[in-house]
């Protein structure tokens, strides 16, 4: 077990982490935005000779920021301003074993205590606070598992708003000056024991999100400006926990959703355009393209399959593989052993 004292530590050591390689790596390129979880294009960025490669306490550190409390969400970037959540539960953190589930149990942690729903705002140059909002105050209300966090989804923003989305709490949007603009309270629904951690995306005046649980799933789009609800359309799947991908290519865009169910692809007004089964029993990736093509991959370590697939434009209907096959008409290629289990791919240069 981790004592008090060391889990502090390593809490603050993760904090700042966080915070100084956003400013290592967004020092030469503060040109573009990193605006949603694994930045605009999903997974997909230039090189840049000029980023590190080595760091520590010292080295190649501009300057640390300590974020309070726990939190797997990523930070968000928009121009001079550093997005970022954080849940903060009393007295000392306690972070989860190591390994792979060692040790580990489904467990509504702190249930008990008051908790701290948290974003901030953080200077890109400076690394000083700039403002801080306290969105929520009360016990947690649905479990999870210990190895997660209750500020799991990455925050957005489209530049004239950030918007912090906590499963099972609500989706909050504040202009970048903190001032509170809307909110959308959300009651906790059952999700298969981990907790919950999809992200939303925004495109134009819309924000997608994928809620995939054990009783009602879902993917909805609000009004960026209002949080009208635009629509939603139910989902036959169970719990996952992969964020959306807005797909924009020469014959359209599409928001594609993956899950153990199927994949499917729906237009911007909800409607399905086509589907993909072939995904395992339990699914994190986040889908995301390059080159012409969509990246899907699925990957959970006890199921024989765990593929990746690579989808071209323009596909209707059912794209399924047949037995034995490994591409199609609108499958460009498959791997049936490459998918992985928590982590998203990425793409560099060819590979």
């Amino acid at each position: 077990m981790v004592r008090p004292c060391e889990a502090k530590e390593r809490a603050m050591f993760r904090a700042w982490v966080i915070a100084s390689l956003i400013v290592i790596s967004l020092t030469w390129v503060s040109a573009d935005q990193w605006p949603q979880f694994r930045g605009r294009d999903a997974g997909v960025a230039a090189d840049n000779p000029a980023l590190p490669d080595t760091w520590s306490r010292s080295e190649n550190v501009i300057w640390t920021f300590d974020v309070p409390g726990m939190g797997w969400s990523s930070p968000v970037v928009w121009n001079d301003l550093i997005f970022i959540t954080s849940v903060i539960k009393p007295g000392p953190i306690e972070l989860p074993e190591k390994g792979f589930y060692a040790g580990s149990t489904i467990q509504q942690t702190g249930a008990t205590q008051v908790h701290r729903w948290m974003l901030y705002a953080v200077d890109l140059k400076t690394g000083r606070l700039r403002w801080e909002r306290e969105i929520r105050r009360s016990m947690p209300v649905a479990p999870k598992h210990e190895k997660n966090t209750y500020a799991s989804e990455t925050p957005v923003t489209d530049g004239e708003r950030i918007y912090a989305y906590f499963g099972g709490v609500g989706l909050f949007a504040f202009d970048l000056k903190g001032n509170p603009l809307w909110s959308k309270a959300m009651d906790p629904l059952k999700m298969r024991g981990w907790g919950t951690g999809a992200s939303p995306v925004v495109h134009r005046n819309r924000l997608y999100l994928v809620n995939d649980n054990d009783e009602q799933s879902s993917l909805t789009a609000f009004d960026t400006r209002t949080g009208a609800l635009v629509w939603r359309t139910p989902r036959d799947e169970k719990s996952n926990w992969s964020t959306p991908f807005v797909w924009e290519h020469e014959l359209g865009t599409e928001i594609v959703t993956t899950g153990s169910g199927k994949v499917r692809s729906y237009d911007l007004n909800g409607r399905v355009k086509w589907e993909l089964a072939g995904m395992t029993t339990l699914h994190v990736p986040t889908p995301f393209a390059k080159h012409g093509l969509l990246f899907i991959s699925s990957g959970f370590l006890a199921d024989p399959v765990r593929p990746v697939y690579a989808v071209r434009p323009g596909a209707s209907g059912d794209v399924s593989l047949k037995e034995g096959d490994t591409n199609n008409r609108f499958i460009a290629w498959s791997n049936p052993r490459l998918g992985t289990y928590d982590t998203s791919a990425l793409v560099y240069g060819d590979y």
